[in-house]
């Protein structure tokens, strides 16, 4: 075991040639963005898989063997078949005295045009000068979701082969081409590989998400699970005329209107009985973790363009942003909603709704809990029409302790990189990639984010700062150490 000041003066060395190099990684950036690797739209795929042997070469480049795993094909809606491209598995150092870390980030993009509103091209890394030269942004699709992120992991391995350190770790790579499109055929290799190719693994770290903050660095623990419903009411084959039956039926979107209704409540409580059963108790420890969290409600609110939220106080927004479940309602399909009049009934209309459920929550329960209650409020309408409830979707949440020696291991990276101790932060929102690594392989799982909360994933202008991509850099470089350290 090294020395503390035999430690710091490693750490020194990496951070200075991270920073030397600086220009050198963000040439690498430029030509990852180049590549228009859009999973999305079918006539980009050949990109996706260009980049696929890109970000091998890459790997290869750095010692490690790597396997681009072929999954086949896959059906879009108009019948034709297309490839999926190959997702690498890649592995360096054997060393059994070393902690294996496996690494998982993907280099498929979200679609991006200039038309859209971007300043820049989308597929240019353009590096502008901040305000007052303070902050300077690397603008370009990618450059955050997940490009940046995947080469500064990269990057940090590289330092330890350049300056011919010893590997402190074992390192295991996933990284696809699918994330923006589903993740298809990743569950499916996971599953077959959990007995080989992850079997040597002690941690699974994934860089594919954002700080709660423009400033203060994360570490993300847990995400909600999301179950989408349709709930469809029908009377009969045909759209009826509101002047010949209007008065005389029972319509179906009326019918509709009250099962929606009768969903959530103004305050944001969901109405459903048992709903809340199963929510995990609130500890004193984790909520002793929102106090120090850096939120700022009033840039939320503007970000958001929204009046007035349901709650007042920064712990209230995040404890429901992350802890409790929430209902949200989507839309109705079959019901007239171009502009003008129509007077018309529709015949049969389904509403969509989403539940975001949180750790404890059973899938299976939810539903039967959505079905009757939806049951029960219409039994009570006498009404002729034919209800149907379906669940064609169903994520599950995903929670990590946060005392676990990866979690460990990373807050003391990021005390020595950013000189301050991260926010511990849950997400909102479904990764469901996250979740599916704990459940197959059940080792521990971290989101480690270098990304800024104002990167503008999936959306116009997406840029990560040079800042955040260096220093993410050293980030990753520096938890490799400790991570040995503790393990």
């Amino acid at each position: 075991v090294m020395s503390s000041s035999s430690s710091s003066a490693l750490e020194t060395e990496i951070f200075q040639y991270i920073d030397v190099h600086q220009s050198d990684f963000i040439k690498d950036l430029k030509e990852w963005v180049a590549v228009e690797s859009d999973s999305v739209q079918p006539d980009l795929r050949k990109e996706v898989i260009r980049m696929m042997v890109l970000a091998a070469d890459r790997l290869a480049a750095l010692g490690a063997t790597v396997n681009l795993v072929n999954l086949g094909s896959h059906q879009l809606p108009d019948g034709q078949d297309l490839p999926l491209p190959p997702v690498i598995l890649g592995e360096l150092g054997k060393d059994p005295q070393n902690p294996t870390v496996c690494f998982y980030g993907h280099v498929d993009v979200q679609p991006a045009k200039k038309e859209d509103g971007w300043k820049t091209d989308p597929y240019t890394l353009t590096e502008t000068d901040g305000v007052y030269l303070v902050i300077r942004n690397l603008y370009g699709r990618g450059a955050t979701d997940n490009k940046g992120p995947v080469l500064a992991w990269i990057n940090a391995v590289e330092t330890f082969r350049a300056l011919k350190l010893a590997m402190p770790v074992n390192f295991k790579f996933v990284i696809e081409g699918m994330e923006e499109a589903g993740s298809l055929g990743l569950e499916k290799l996971l599953e077959e590989e959990n007995q080989c190719f992850f079997s040597d693994v002690d941690y699974i770290v994934i860089s594919d998400n954002l700080w709660l903050s423009n400033k203060k660095p994360a570490l993300t623990y847990g995400s909600r699970g999301n179950a989408c419903f349709c709930v469809e009411v029908e009377c009969g084959s045909k759209d009826l005329h509101s002047g010949t039956f209007g008065g005389i039926i029972h319509e179906p979107l009326t019918d509709l209107i009250a099962l929606l209704d009768s969903l959530v409540d103004p305050t944001g409580h969901i109405q459903i009985p048992g709903i809340y059963d199963s929510v995990a108790a609130l500890t004193e420890e984790e909520r002793k973790l929102y106090k120090s969290i850096e939120f700022d409600l009033e840039e939320h609110k503007n970000n958001s363009g929204v009046k007035k939220f349901l709650y007042g106080t920064k712990e209230e927004i995040l404890l429901h942003l992350w802890r409790y479940p929430s209902l949200s309602i989507h839309g109705i399909e079959g019901a007239f909603h171009e502009p003008g009049i129509k007077t018309v009934i529709p015949a049969k209309v389904t509403g969509k709704f989403s539940i975001r459920q949180v750790p404890h929550m059973d899938l299976s329960v939810v539903k039967q809990q959505v079905v009757e209650h939806l049951e029960g409020v219409f039994a009570k309408r006498n009404s002729p029409n034919k209800l149907k409830v379906s669940m064609p979707l169903g994520a599950k949440p995903w929670l990590a302790d946060v005392n676990d020696p990866l979690y460990k291991a990373a807050r003391r990276a990021i005390k020595k990189v950013f000189g301050e101790e991260p926010d511990f932060i849950r997400d909102g929102s479904t990764v469901p990639v996250a979740r599916m690594f704990q459940t197959i392989t059940q080792k521990s799982v971290m989101m480690l984010p270098i990304g800024a909360a104002d990167d503008g994933e999936h959306s116009q202008n997406e840029k990560i700062s040079r800042h955040n991509y260096i220093e993410g850099t050293k980030v990753f470089a520096a938890f490799f150490l400790e991570i040995s350290k503790l393990h």
